[in-house]
């Protein structure tokens, strides 16, 4: 992919995600387009349906928030970059609410994306409990699917926008996974 072409793709998820999460996924592509500063040409070149760009903002996201988890232990102690890495996991799943619609149907028709993006951000989960568990500062009982289970369900508990709520529980949940003095 040519540099432009890779710049434009790039700003157009950027751009899909703000409007997805502030607007839902039935936003007019056109707004997205304009919001990345791109004609809906190049909107359609990149993504040929509504559905082929939620699904690449899904991804993306996914790619993002697995990421954050490497860099968050290069850059913290394992108990913080827990603690901040489930908080980036909230976030996630609030941006995503607005997608849920036209997500939903993806995630069910696909079962191959739906286990892969799963299998990914579990595996991210996974690695840093593991570095909190061999701090010694987590845990031990507690693999990356449970994890995800536990602030899913947190997700799904709280209202859509209150975001504080969740938050407080993910503390709750994370004062949880604390390793206690023995």
């Amino acid at each position: 992919m040519r540099a432009d072409a890779a710049r434009n793709r790039h700003v157009l998820l950027e751009a899909a995600s703000t409007a997805f999460a502030e607007r839902g996924a039935e936003v007019p592509l056109e707004d997205v387009a304009r919001r990345a500063g791109v004609g809906i040409g190049t909107l359609y070149r990149h993504f040929p349906t509504r559905e082929a760009l939620v699904e690449a903002v899904f991804r993306h996201e996914v790619e993002v928030l697995v990421q954050s988890a490497d860099e968050l232990l290069a850059t913290l102690p394992p108990e913080q970059a827990l603690k901040q890495w489930m908080q980036l996991f909230v976030g996630h799943v609030a941006t995503k609410r607005g997608m849920l619609a036209v997500l939903r149907p993806i995630l069910v028709d696909n079962p191959r994306f739906s286990g892969e993006t799963k299998g990914l951000v579990t595996e991210a989960a996974t690695k840093i409990l593991r570095a909190g568990i061999a701090a010694g500062s987590v845990r031990a009982d507690v693999d990356g699917a449970d994890l995800l289970r536990a602030v899913s369900g947190i997700c799904m508990s709280t209202d859509e926008g209150n975001q504080e709520a969740a938050n407080r529980l993910v503390g709750l949940l994370f004062d949880g996974l604390r390793r206690s003095p023995e």
